[in-house]
């Protein structure tokens, strides 16, 4: 029989200013554990991606990444108390109850990349 473990999936995010996309990352609270060759790779745990030193407007606008986290709220902190909307010129929304039982926010990295960070509700 043939072994179909899936082990990892890892996005390549594009970024249309390759040195502002690796701070923002790290402001963020992702540790950038290698880069070479126009490909950073990032982490938080056991979440990952590859940036990408490559840029295509409308793929970027359209980009949305789902981060399921255990506690949204600190997250949200996270990102007032980091000032990431002042510091970059990003929006960051305010965290709200979704009907499919999640409560998250959305923001935008410097490429328009959007991020929906999440924590599951009962």
């Amino acid at each position: 029989m043939a072994n179909l473990t899936a082990v990892e999936l890892k996005p390549f995010v594009p970024a249309r200013d390759y040195a502002l996309s690796q701070r923002f990352y790290q402001d963020f609270g992702f540790v950038m554990a290698s880069e070479g060759g126009g490909v950073a790779y990032f982490h938080h745990g056991n979440v990952s991606f590859l940036l990408q030193n490559c840029y295509q407007q409308e793929f970027a606008e359209n980009l949305q990444l789902h981060l399921l986290v255990a506690d949204v709220d600190a997250w949200r902190a996270a990102v007032e108390q980091t000032r990431l909307a002042e510091q970059y010129g990003i929006p960051v929304s305010d965290i709200q109850q979704q009907p499919w039982r999640m409560r998250d926010f959305t923001l935008q990295d410097p490429s328009g990349v959007c991020w929906r960070i999440g924590q599951n509700t009962d």
